[in-house]
């Protein structure tokens, strides 16, 4: 669970650099602030319940990855999606997208998990299809850079080849389900 509000965490920062157009690192050296403050009162946290110091570094790698090699992440998220420009798409589905793709090409975290994961944000943020959306994009970029040899570690060497399915199974299938104009 802290992983995956760490994720959460890292998704909230970059969504808000975003909006703001702000500094990702500056924003996250005061979303880092706050969290070191103790809350009067957790459920008053606007981060959820505390994190541990291995999902805040979770979250500070993520960032910190993307705030150097975001290009990259955004060229390979470029090549993967088809009917859709950045301008066009949800911000918070093109910052989920931001968040995995960086976690598949400077972390050593399965590919299903990274799917899964995202999806799972794709649904708590996003609208109605969005976690299908995010699914199709990330299997797509999964099966790209297979096929280029360019996923490190444990990504490459996941064994589950099927994408993660937003009402929660497998479809056994890396489909670009997503990738192409939505209603």
């Amino acid at each position: 669970m802290a992983r995956r509000r760490a994720r959460e965490l890292a998704f909230r920062t970059l969504f808000q650099a975003e909006r703001g157009a702000d500094d990702l690192l500056a924003v996250w050296s005061g979303v880092r602030a706050d969290l070191a403050e103790e809350p009067e009162d957790a459920g008053d946290d606007p981060y959820g319940d505390p994190l541990d110091r291995t999902a805040i570094a979770l979250a500070d790698s993520l960032l910190k990855a993307y705030a150097e090699d975001g290009e990259r992440v955004d060229a390979v998220l470029e090549e993967n999606i088809t009917g859709w420009s950045f301008g066009q798409m949800s911000q918070t589905d093109l910052n989920v997208l931001r968040v995995a793709v960086t976690e598949l090409l400077h972390l050593e975290t399965p590919a299903p998990v990274v799917l899964e994961m995202a999806v799972r944000v794709a649904k708590r943020y996003g609208g109605d299809d969005s976690g299908r959306f995010v699914n199709g994009v990330l299997a797509k970029v999964v099966r790209s850079l297979r096929s280029a040899g360019r996923v490190p570690g444990a990504a490459r060497d996941a064994s589950n080849d099927g994408e993660a399915d937003p009402e929660g199974g497998e479809t056994g299938v890396f489909g670009a389900a997503g990738t192409e104009g939505r209603e």
